[in-house]
């Protein structure tokens, strides 16, 4: 996800690449980042804004280390870490923070990020936060206490839907189509769903209702998938997700 943010970042000429710093432990992947996109490595003592993309199972032991003292905000991207636990290990009465929760589809600048921000962050820090996540798709602020619900929908969502998607290039399959045909027919009906509700406002339930004529092969379908329990399964695993956020935290 780091490296989806510095590309984005640097394809929508928001940041140039050498002004951009990553501290990487490992050599390998230092000297890609460097090579592919142009940016800088180390540690940049006057930077604007400082983003922790890290696994947050080894947060407690690298925090302290990783961000100066004078920062001006740190924002996080790490599932679970609360902004209190950020607070008390960076040791600086104060400080401002922003966690935030975007998701995979950042890498296509298509994203949506969820950011929260403690009682340190002045309207300058909210500003450089959403125009860091505005590069890789759009920005909403929620209070800290539903980041975990957002991790488990938005964070964790595009894992369903491309289960959703396979499962029907499956489907299309087991009905008498080739695979290649079948992929191509899931990914644009998923995406162009997508992009028909954004774009007319339309609930689901109405779209539904449009293309569901009566005795037709659209309602065969949905009483298939009420059967088979597939919304009541989708909504617990945006709940789980969302429990397994708050575990990482605990």
């Amino acid at each position: 996800m780091g490296e989806a943010i510095a590309a984005c970042l640097i394809s929508n000429n928001i940041y140039h690449s050498p002004n951009i710093w990553i501290t990487e432990p490992h050599l390998q992947r230092r000297e890609y980042l460097h090579a592919k996109y142009g940016v800088s490595l180390g540690e940049c003592l006057n930077a604007e804004a400082y983003i922790l993309a890290i696994k947050p199972q080894i947060f407690s032991k690298l925090a302290s280390s990783l961000v100066p003292s004078n920062a001006p905000v740190v924002i996080s991207i790490m599932a679970g870490i609360s902004i209190e636990q950020l607070e008390l290990a960076l040791i600086r009465q104060s400080q401002p923070v922003i966690r935030a929760m975007p998701n995979t589809p950042a890498q296509i600048g298509a994203g949506i990020t969820a950011i929260a921000l403690n009682k340190s962050v002045e309207p300058a820090h909210k500003l450089i936060a959403e125009k860091i996540f505005a590069a890789i798709g759009e920005v909403i602020e929620v209070p800290e206490s539903l980041l975990d619900a957002v991790t488990g929908l938005s964070g964790s969502g595009p894992g369903y839907v491309a289960v959703i998607i396979e499962a029907l290039a499956d489907g299309g399959v087991a009905a008498g189509l080739p695979r290649a045909i079948a992929m191509q027919l899931a990914i644009q009906t998923v995406l162009g769903t997508s992009q028909m509700l954004k774009q007319t406002g339309l609930h689901p339930a109405q779209l539904k209702d449009q293309v569901t004529s009566p005795g037709g092969t659209t309602i065969a379908g949905i009483k298939q998938l009420e059967k088979s329990g597939v919304r009541s399964g989708i909504i617990e695993a945006v709940v789980a997700a969302a429990k397994r956020a708050q575990e990482l935290g605990s």
